[in-house]
């Protein structure tokens, strides 16, 4: 499963793997792959700095990335405390109707929220990229669009390569403009941020949109089949993030949250704003239905939204409350039906892709040669 771009960055396969989990990042990495390390939950620098730590020392020389959640415009002076303040008192009651009424218990006396989205905030997103930029990641890749112009001459000047999600072909045209080195588009189906347009067809377009610049396509991907399909439509690798939080090196901390996962059926996701403010595809669940229900307050915008619920999601993940506990996840779960290690998941991929490059030599009657 080699391209010009992984053979650009040493890698084997040109399969990107995004996880929150340093474990996982560095075993993509050594099965093969290119592990990207998503850095928004490192709210201190000291944290990133010592998973980074771990991920160098075990991906045995291999390759491997970080991703960042930083705004492309910046807001001067903004804090936590001036955005917690905007949050109405309606949607504070709200969540706390909901959780008195499903029973969830507050957290432990003394023990602090483990989810806080502040990642996007441009000081915090700062601080992580001045600690990543002290160690060899060759990929630094961004999740709400193109990072700010003095980052990617930062990354440049390290040589470093700048990747970029996109949602549609206009959304890649800026980032070609902004000087980044690769788009990623992301299909509908995707697991977190999505727009509106399925893999299928967002591929190619943004494949002509954005040439001759590498894309990676994104998006309710999870088999070898699906990564020959990925090439053949213009792509230069595929960007995995769903298919790893069953893996045995993932450390999602419940283990109903792993049975609810493996469970699941394609369509037992929805794209909801519930999370943070954005539409972002996660397990439907009562918490979902609650915040989607038109009879509430509805959602706020990002970061309002990810801010006022942060605590209330990390008592339900902290007390497995089954109805309400969810995450981020794409279609492709209804492919995650056991737990497997990563290089169980690369072996499958490689056994897939081997299949469907034969079968499309047989049907153009290349078999054999």
């Amino acid at each position: 499963m080699q391209t010009e771009l992984s053979k650009q960055l040493g890698v084997e396969h040109a399969v990107f793997g995004f996880t929150p989990f340093p474990a996982v990042a560095a075993a993509i990495s050594r099965a093969g792959g290119f592990g990207v390390l998503g850095a928004v939950r490192y709210t201190a620098p000291d944290d990133l700095k010592r998973d980074l730590d771990w991920v160098e020392a075990h991906v045995d020389g291999k390759p491997y990335g970080l991703d960042v959640v930083m705004p492309a415009k910046k807001v001067e002076g903004v804090t936590e405390a001036d955005v917690e303040a905007m949050i109405p008192e309606e949607h504070r009651a709200f969540v706390q109707g909901t959780l008195a009424k499903y029973g969830v218990p507050e957290l432990a006396e003394g023990e602090a929220s483990g989810w806080r989205i502040t990642g996007w905030m441009e000081q915090v997103a700062r601080t992580q990229l001045d600690v990543a930029f002290d160690y060899p990641i060759r990929l630094l890749a961004n999740a709400l669009g193109s990072p700010p112009a003095d980052i990617v001459d930062r990354a440049h000047d390290q040589d470093i390569l700048v990747a970029a999600l996109a949602g549609s072909a206009r959304h890649a045209r800026k980032h070609q403009e902004a000087g980044i080195d690769i788009v990623v588009a992301q299909g509908y189906e995707a697991g977190g941020h999505t727009g509106e347009i399925a893999s299928m067809v967002l591929t190619p377009e943004v494949v002509d949109a954005v040439a001759p610049l590498p894309v990676l396509a994104a998006g309710g991907i999870g088999s070898g089949q699906q990564v020959a399909a990925a090439l053949t439509l213009g792509a230069q690798g595929v960007w995995l993030g769903s298919i790893w939080l069953t893996t045995t090196e993932a450390d999602l901390h419940s283990r109903a949250l792993t049975r609810k996962l493996l469970a699941a059926g394609s369509g037992d996701t929805v794209r909801s704003r519930a999370l943070t403010g954005k539409p972002a595809r996660q397990l439907r669940t009562e918490w979902t239905d609650a915040w989607d229900d038109p009879t509430g307050p509805g959602t706020l915008p990002m970061p309002l939204q990810g801010l006022l619920v942060a605590d209330a999601v990390s008592r339900i993940q902290r007390h497995e409350v089954e109805p309400l506990l969810g995450t981020p996840v794409g279609q492709i779960v209804g492919r995650m039906n056991s737990e497997r290690s990563v290089q169980a998941v690369f072996d499958d991929l490689t056994r897939g892709f081997e299949q469907a490059v034969d079968r499309i030599n047989r049907i153009a009657g290349r078999s054999g040669q």
